[in-house]
């Protein structure tokens, strides 16, 4: 969290997770789709196939006092080092798994990585939301298999989204948005 020129509270959000999961694709659709919302510019900088070089960013605001910083970062497992840098400061992740079967182990390792970075954090004092993308597969994993070989806490809110078709999309922003505030406003009436 911190504070602008103009008094305005900014809260960094990260979508993370293993290469092509649909990070950039979730946040495209929350920014082009999604009402509601007052929307910046959308930054992304990607290679000529359209992967992620470091990351994807979009400010977002319901309140003229409170914005959303969102970023994704890349996934590639040669980007570690930038998605350690990104994950500074952070006050929320939306951590995106892809439900395709090929993908199970780079799922599992961007979890661990994940866990390594953030330690005990991870879910107690940075609200985290479990994205399942790519529920339309007909070869989808079994939704409860994925959670458990992600090894999170195990009352992490955990939503099914079909970024492409905007399933799940605003509900998993909604989500992890509304934790950073409830968190935010209580560990202030806690001091």
């Amino acid at each position: 969290m911190r504070k602008d020129a103009k008094g305005r509270t900014h809260f960094k959000i990260i979508f993370v997770g293993s290469s092509l999961a649909g990070k950039t694709t979730l946040l495209k659709y929350l920014h082009d789709q999604v009402d509601g919302l007052v929307k910046g510019g959308l930054t992304s900088i990607a290679d000529p196939s359209g992967r992620t070089v470091y990351f994807d960013y979009s400010p977002f605001s319901a309140t003229n006092n409170v914005l959303f910083d969102v970023y994704t970062v890349a996934g590639q497992r040669r980007h570690r080092d930038q998605r350690k840098m990104m994950l500074r400061a952070v006050d929320g992740i939306v951590f995106v798994a892809d439900s395709n079967p090929e993908m199970k182990q780079d799922n599992i390792e961007a979890a661990q990585e994940l866990k390594e970075f953030m330690g005990t954090k991870l879910g107690t004092e940075i609200p985290m939301v479990i994205v399942l993308n790519k529920r339309d597969l007909e070869n989808k994993m079994d939704r409860e298999e994925m959670l458990r070989d992600l090894g999170f806490i195990k009352d992490t809110l955990a939503i099914n989204t079909i970024a492409t078709k905007g399933v799940g999309v605003k509900q998993a922003f909604q989500a992890v948005s509304r934790e950073i505030i409830m968190r935010t406003i209580y560990s202030k009436q806690a001091a």
